[in-house]
């Protein structure tokens, strides 16, 4: 079963953390992709740029418009994802819980299942 491990972001808590805490995250990653690549649940991972740097599309009169945005008013955004093919939802579960993002407070990881998958053929 694929699994989308959706790391929530929120920038002043990213901001506040010290250089340790951020050295820690990175060491952290670094750990959990080799973790799960050894284990064959790894498929990909992806850090997706700030909400700032985004457009939309959005229809106008069924047109599609190009639109600054999403300008959100939530504090979290999705800060990038793990997927992952495991199991079960447990596993899932266990493997988001390892991600370094889940033990800082104010951050959070998101355990989604995937309904339809297509690779791109490189």
């Amino acid at each position: 079963m694929k699994y989308l491990l959706m790391m929530q972001v929120d920038r002043g808590v990213l901001d506040s953390l010290t250089a340790e805490q951020n050295e820690a995250i990175g060491t952290g990653h670094g750990a959990f992709m080799d973790a799960i690549t050894a284990s064959g649940e790894f498929i990909l991972t992806q850090a997706l740029g700030d909400p700032a740097e985004s457009s939309v599309i959005r229809a106008s009169g069924g047109v599609p418009q190009v639109q600054d945005g999403p300008f959100l008013e939530a504090k979290e955004f999705l800060g990038g994802f793990y997927l992952v093919d495991v199991d079960s939802k447990e596993r899932a579960l266990e493997l988001a819980a390892m991600i370094p993002d889940s033990k800082i407070d104010g951050l959070a990881i998101e355990v989604r299942p995937v309904m339809f998958s297509k690779a791109a053929d490189f």
